[in-house]
């Protein structure tokens, strides 16, 4: 038996122009990188809230990392958002990507593991499934609704033993933050794909992180001691990285990627961050997995997978 049609087809296209081969080698380089990036942040999360206040953290990474890419975009002569709307839009975006995204990752990193903190997180396609099918017309086919109960079988058999055990009373409240963060995402989600064609996307994440860092920076006034935070060495390292390669280095290299690929493309490899980041939290935190925690762990991540790549 011989290659599939379209695999013949696509072998036949590389020997023709290898430039394009090179540039789609390039692109999946990048994307991998990208997910990469966004797979260590639970892991510096869990490392600086040791040195600083939950949420002081957090506002500290959202300044940070939104003037470096602000700084990226005018220094790339990209204009700013023009209409009251396009800035109300990015406003709300913020609220939740920013304020409740970082709101509750950097909380549920005191009561979670990272590696499996970075799976239950990386549940967005899952979670944006319906409500892409009810504000965005996204039709939910049958392999849709194949990955959802997978993933979210996963996601029970991975969560529901340690709620029920004796002093899980923490590791729900985790969760609880974990899932916060993944619906504040989820939702940005959904509005940034309405400003995809009416605003700059490296400016448009500037400005969406810098504003969505404003109500941390309130919360962490009101409700924490910010003059309490250990400058270590250890501290600045984590900062500087998860604000810099984590937030600002991510976002940008994943606008460039979806200047030239498909938006279902590039989304098909998000399943490889929990896969990253499950194995940084065993080489580097020690975590322990059990049987039903790996079960738990391969349906989840293959929900993700099938709901990132259904339409690619």
């Amino acid at each position: 038996m011989g290659p599939p049609p379209g695999v013949a087809a696509r072998d036949s296209a590389d020997r023709d122009d290898p430039k394009g081969l090179l540039v789609r080698v390039g692109v999946a380089f990048q994307l991998i990188v990208v997910m990469l990036l966004w797979a260590v942040c639970f892991p510096l999360i869990t490392v600086g809230i040791a040195y600083a206040p939950h949420l002081t953290f957090a506002a500290m990474r959202g300044t940070t990392a939104g003037v470096a890419l602000l700084l990226v975009a005018v220094a790339l002569g990209r204009p700013p958002p023009r209409s009251i709307r396009t800035w109300g839009m990015l406003a709300l975006v913020g609220f939740g990507a920013t304020s409740l995204g970082f709101f509750g990752m950097f909380h549920a990193a005191e009561f979670v593991s990272p590696g499996i903190a970075t799976v239950i997180a990386n549940t967005q396609p899952l979670l944006a499934a319906v409500p892409a099918q009810v504000f965005l017309g996204e039709r939910l086919d049958r392999r849709g609704k194949a990955a959802l109960t997978l993933g979210f079988a996963g996601v029970l058999l991975l969560t529901v033993p340690q709620m029920l055990e004796p002093g899980g009373q923490t590791y729900r409240i985790g969760v609880a933050y974990i899932v916060l963060a993944a619906l504040g995402i989820t939702f940005s989600n959904l509005l940034i794909k309405r400003l995809a064609s009416e605003v700059d996307s490296v400016m448009a994440m500037g400005i969406q992180v810098l504003i969505g860092s404003l109500p941390l920076w309130l919360a962490a006034i009101f409700l924490e001691r910010p003059q309490t935070t250990v400058w270590s060495l250890e501290f600045t390292t984590a900062l500087l990285a998860l604000s810099l390669l984590g937030t600002s280095l991510a976002y940008w290299l994943w606008c460039a990627v979806l200047a030239r690929v498909e938006l279902n493309r590039a989304n098909a490899f998000t399943f490889l961050v929990p896969l990253f980041g499950l194995a940084i939290g065993v080489l580097w935190f020690g975590e322990q997995l059990d049987g039903p925690q790996l079960l738990g762990i391969g349906l989840t991540i293959g929900g993700v997978a099938l709901a990132s790549g259904r339409n690619s």
